[in-house]
């Protein structure tokens, strides 16, 4: 923790006719009105990063829809991902969260810390480039502008680049457009309270609008005894976007978002927290079909300990291009470039610093995929990324997927894929004490760790009431992150990447609409880690390590609509014993009770964690336990 102290569905245009006349749902909400037919023709984006069916996406995909968001009760980006069954969400303070897919949830006590997974909001990477981790407390997002979050388990390098390595997690916010008139959200509960306002409007026929703010409080979860951990915090939000449609074949986006917050870190010098965005994205149509996507986004991170001057700033400017485009009558391609830099100033402690303190990251990358139609059914799809890293250099990262649409009904797919973690200031350039004594430092020679992924999936939907989706998979990974010896010595000791293993799991779920007014969903997910030392190891820290995952998730969701008014939804998660260090199973509940008072008030109950007064999700020595809780939240639009 030494260093972090230092520190789908679819829019409205992209949704199926619905049986009121074709004219489809009016809000997103209605989705939960669309069949089990309609919502597998949901578009999603991340998997070939252009527009396709979700039951047509080769690829372990699942899509958590706004009105799944809505339903759950959840306000936190953390908690509403624990509604993907192919993420492992773990709380570990009031304001922590580690998430991770098929495995290598890190050790914090060891400084190995979550890195494979990268995470986007609107095409915006925000990923660290300090330990390629993501900050989940410098994360947020109105849930009433939450579109849909697509969730991939399984690497996607190939169109998104190193750290792309176990999954990825596209945020995807709603056009303004789709957001006209006021909304004043206020909700209050056990473990705090939050407040949103905001605001959709037109300026003419081409220019929409919209404006929010947000702030909430977080109060203290719990120690292993059931006492106070003492680490509440808050944070105030505000933001905008514009959406320009100048013709039909152009549409503009500016948008972005500020921050600032402060939160207590039981034994650690408080943090304070900020930061802001801004993104722009241009799209145009051509006549050919081609369609063509620029977007930039500069990004600021700002984190330190309060009153003291230890912390971190990173400046990021990105710049990216894309555009798609049919050839032949068989060939769909999408290719494009991109270029980033993030420059960050480091001011270290007397026990930790980094050498240098100050650098600027440049990465340059070019890609392109083919989706090629051996037959109208059959697809085979071929890509790859060429990334030049500032640490490591040149990476290849290709990726082949064979499609097989077996019934309008079935799809088959499977795919080998290759993925990298890069190099960090982390990895490379930390220096930790133990009061004069240099105690660790980075490794001079570190290089990426790798993966060569190998998956198969099925989607099917049974019959009208009733879709699934199964996958399954074998990781091999190499050059993993270690602590090794000095040479000739012991201190400093620096990391290494001396460790190498596999993987393999199954992932599965499906939806069964037991009838028009209820919705029942289920999921399983077995996952086997088997991890070892490369000959002349230190084997310092043990493989564990890498990361204390567990092997086995399950989940059951039940959503009705008990009236046209009224709605209830509950959900009931197992996760199983974490390894090592020990933690035990639990089983846990959340249950949300909503009430549409008319069109302007909308009133909800939550509990989540119902069935024990708290619990641990993470070994005690890195975590506090979650408690029990309850959630009173009033809507109002106008």
């Amino acid at each position: 923790m030494v260093f972090l102290g230092l520190a789908g569905v679819a829019s409205a245009q992209d949704l199926p006719p619905a049986a009121n006349g074709g004219k489809g749902p009016s809000r997103v909400e209605d989705l939960r009105d669309l069949s089990i037919d309609q919502l597998s023709q949901i578009q999603v984006t991340s998997v070939s990063k252009s527009p396709e069916a979700l039951s047509d996406a080769a690829s372990a995909i699942y899509v958590i829809t706004h009105d799944d968001i809505v339903r759950s009760g959840a306000i936190s980006i953390p908690e509403i991902l624990r509604l993907a069954p192919n993420l492992d969400v773990v709380q570990t303070s009031a304001s922590s969260y580690i998430i991770t897919a098929r495995g290598f949830s890190g050790n914090n006590a060891d400084q190995n810390f979550t890195n494979k997974l990268l995470v986007l909001i609107d095409g915006r990477s925000v990923y660290t480039p300090l330990f390629s981790g993501v900050y989940w407390d410098m994360q947020d997002v109105p849930v009433e502008d939450i579109d849909r979050i697509e969730v991939i388990s399984g690497p996607g390098a190939t169109l998104w680049g190193a750290n792309a390595v176990n999954g990825v997690i596209s945020i995807v916010t709603r056009k303004s457009s789709q957001t006209q008139g006021g909304v004043i959200d206020l909700a209050s509960g056990s473990l705090g309270s939050s407040l949103s306002l905001q605001y959709g409007g037109r300026i003419g026929d081409e220019l929409t609008y919209r404006v929010y703010a947000k702030t909430f409080n977080d109060f203290d979860t719990l120690t292993a005894t059931g006492a106070r951990a003492g680490d509440a915090w808050s944070r105030p939000q505000g933001g905008l976007r514009l959406d320009w449609t100048p013709t039909t074949a152009d549409t503009v986006t500016l948008q972005g978002d500020g921050y600032k917050g402060a939160e207590n870190d039981p034994g650690q010098p408080n943090q304070d927290i900020a930061g802001g965005d801004v993104l722009g994205r241009w799209n145009h149509v051509f006549a050919n079909g081609s369609d063509l996507q620029v977007q930039a986004y500069y990004d600021r991170v700002d984190r330190g300990t309060s009153g003291a001057s230890a912390g971190f700033t990173v400046d990021t400017y990105d710049l990216d291009v894309q555009d798609s485009l049919a050839l032949g009558g068989r060939n769909d391609v999408v290719w494009g470039g991109g270029l980033r830099s993030a420059h960050y100033t480091i001011n270290g402690t007397a026990t930790l610093l980094f050498q240098p303190a100050s650098r600027t990251l440049n990465l340059a990358e070019a890609f392109v995929q083919d989706t090629f139609s051996i037959t109208p059914t059959l697809k085979l799809i071929g890509g790859l990324k060429l990334e030049d890293d500032p640490y490591s250099g040149l990476a290849v990262l290709p990726d082949v997927r064979l499609s097989w649409k077996a019934t309008e009904t079935v799809l088959l797919w499977g795919a080998v894929s290759r993925a990298i973690r890069s190099p960090t200031p982390f990895d490379r350039d930390v220096i930790e004490k133990i009061g004069p004594l240099v105690f660790l430092v980075g490794g001079p020679d570190f290089q990426p760790e790798t993966l060569t992924a190998y998956e198969a999936g099925t989607r099917v939907q049974a019959f009208s009431r009733l879709s699934f989706a199964v996958s399954a998979y074998y990781n091999a990974y190499d050059h993993l992150k270690t602590v090794e010896v000095a040479p000739g010595g012991f201190l400093p000791i620096r990391w290494g990447n001396m460790m190498q293993g596999y993987t393999y799991g199954v992932e599965a779920w499906g939806e069964y609409r037991v009838a028009p007014w209820w919705r029942l969903a289920a999921s399983f997910d077995d996952l086997e880690e088997h991890l070892t030392f490369k000959p002349g190891a230190s084997r310092l820290l043990g493989v564990a390590a890498a990361g204390d995952d567990p092997e086995q998730q399950a989940s059951i969701r039940s959503s009705m609509d008990l009236g046209p008014h009224v709605t209830w939804d509950a959900d009931l998660r197992y996760v199983s014993a974490r390894p090592d260090p020990a933690v035990p199973s639990y089983v846990e509940l959340n249950s949300r009770i909503g009430w549409a008072v008319n069109d302007h008030v909308q009133l909800s109950l939550s509990g989540f964690n119902l069935l024990h007064a708290y619990h641990l999700e993470f070994p005690a020595s890195e975590a506090s336990a979650v408690p029990r809780s309850f959630l009173a939240e009033v809507r109002l639009r106008f």
